[in-house]
């Protein structure tokens, strides 16, 4: 298993994982490319295993965010307009919670009003920050995240578009 900030156990659901910033990058890097790439390019330009890079294409792939072709010339590439795709559309094929904890302080069996209830008043908490988190993914596409590389290489201030920045 890759690298994890954490993962809730006998459940498929992960957070805070690298295939979220795997996917970005290499959906970014189709788009700027504008052609089908290989696992191994993406994996390279990536730097990561190819390996890697095919487990999280899976996922977007079934997801309709990607589309393969095989052969010499097979690869992968987008599935739609870098426009249409958000990071929210992202966290959901890759099932990514962005805020959550697998450990809780405290215990209901305690007569401790802290020590009973901490634990499903941080689950609420975690839960609507995590809300927020995805509500602001929405907001932001491939595209979004291109134009701020693109304006970066171009030597202007460093930073984000507009739409990188805003909160909603």
């Amino acid at each position: 298993m890759d690298s994890l900030a954490g993962s809730v156990i006998g459940k498929e659901k992960i957070f805070m994982n690298s295939e979220f910033c795997i996917a970005v990058h290499g959906l970014v890097f189709l788009k700027l490319k504008k052609q089908c790439l290989s696992s191994e390019a993406l994996a390279e330009n990536i730097c990561t295993n190819p390996a890697r890079v095919r487990k999280v294409m899976a996922k977007l792939k079934k997801a309709d965010l990607v589309s393969t072709k095989e052969g010499s010339e097979g690869g992968y590439s987008l599935a739609k307009n870098a426009e249409q795709i958000t990071l929210k559309q992202i966290s959901a094929a890759l099932q990514i919670e962005f805020v959550s904890s697998h450990w809780r302080s405290g215990s209901q069996k305690l007569d401790c009003m802290v020590a009973s209830g901490m634990a499903d008043v941080m689950d609420r908490l975690y839960s609507d920050l995590d809300v927020l988190c995805q509500k602001r993914l929405e907001g932001i596409t491939i595209a979004d995240v291109a134009a701020a590389l693109i304006q970066r290489s171009q030597g202007k201030k460093f930073g984000c578009p507009e739409v990188l920045r805003k909160s909603n």
